[in-house]
């Protein structure tokens, strides 16, 4: 498929600013892709698609305050700092991007903190914006992390222009998340309030969780046509015995099994077997999904609405059916549906 092929027209409007009040209260579609008919109704109605015996799989990846501001020595500029992942605890060393890059050479210190007290030296050009930073910090390993992320905020995405606030530390997080080192919020499960995860569990509905440490490579556009030569970046995950036994015995009974966002979609898909059937993985995926795609294992997704061009429409058009998907985005727009991590939710049936 061609790149321009998931181009629509998205009214700034629509791209949420705010999430809704109660998790489970922001609006869902619901689309039966066999048929293409739209239904809309309120998120905590998704309990109403799912029998005792399903299963629901989450993303408990947990997002960390990743983006800080510095500045540079000598001039004191100021410099944003994204962290992405770190690469060595012994030496501190970190990957991480920059902005403005142009200013930010091999050797050069930042100074983060009202006193400067965390520094930190580039030590090398990783990619236009990459850098890997080493932190100078003499102290337990623990203090530093601690002492970095509070120098930090919550790395909400950039098509949410307003300054971040500090609620959003809470609701640009999962309640289940457990497992550090995403940047990006797995946004289908923050709809998912304390009370209906137990109004799921009283119904019997299963949940199982795996972990994929979802990155800034979700947002990085896509420069060619061509979908076939895109190259998504790596990202971590796992996917634990625990799971694999609950979703293949689900399976094999006949239950339904509910991909509860991208993420999850993405790490399963990398995680199945020749036989439909879900195996342990433990180590990284790069798996692009985009239309058409055959998927064995989930037969209905909780997503999100993602915005034109992204790599999260393609893989949500990949498994409801390119046109069903598009017409059903064409119905949110009109239907004034908000879009992006902090916007409303559809259920795709397939």
């Amino acid at each position: 498929m061609k790149l321009s092929q998931f181009k629509f027209k998205l009214p700034d409007n629509l791209i949420a600013q705010y999430p809704s009040e109660n998790r489970d209260e922001c609006r869902l579609m619901v689309l039966d892709s066999k048929t293409g008919e739209i239904t809309h109704r309120v998120f905590k109605d998704i309990i109403d698609y799912f029998e005792a015996g399903d299963v629901m799989i989450f993303n408990d990846t947990k997002v960390f305050p990743a983006r800080l501001y510095g500045n540079k020595e000598k001039t004191g500029a100021r410099i944003e700092v994204f962290l992405l992942r770190e690469l060595n605890i012994e030496n501190k060393f970190w990957d991480v991007l920059v902005e403005p890059a142009r200013k930010i050479r091999i050797g050069n210190k930042l100074y983060f903190g009202d006193d400067d007290s965390m520094v930190a030296e580039v030590i090398d050009n990783t990619t236009a914006r990459g850098r890997t930073l080493r932190f100078l910090y003499d102290g337990p390993h623990d203090e530093f992390k601690d002492t970095l992320y509070a120098l930090g905020e919550t790395p909400l995405p950039e098509y949410i222009t307003r300054p971040v606030e500090e609620w959003d530390a809470e609701r640009y997080q999962s309640i289940f998340a457990k497992n550090e080192g995403a940047v990006m919020a797995p946004a289908a499960a923050l709809h998912f309030s304390r009370e209906l995860m137990k109004r799921l569990e009283i119904k019997g509905i299963e949940r199982g969780f795996l972990t994929l440490h979802s990155g800034q490579g979700n947002f990085k556009d896509i420069d060619v046509e061509d979908l076939t030569k895109h190259r998504m970046d790596s990202e971590e995950m796992i996917v634990d015995e625990e799971l694999v036994d609950m979703v293949n015995e689900a399976k094999d009974n006949d239950h339904n099994v509910c991909a509860v966002g991208t993420s999850v979609l993405r790490a399963v898909a990398t995680a199945v077997c020749m036989n439909g059937h879900l195996m342990t993985y433990e180590g990284w995926t790069n798996k692009f999904i985009f239309p058409p795609y055959d998927f064995t294992v989930c037969n209905s997704m909780v997503s999100n609405f993602h915005l034109p061009l992204s790599t999260m429409l393609m893989m949500v058009a990949a498994f409801g059916g390119y046109d069903n998907v598009m017409n059903a985005y064409e119905v949110a727009v009109k239907e004034k549906y908000q879009f992006g991590a902090y916007g409303d939710a559809m259920l795709i049936l397939r």
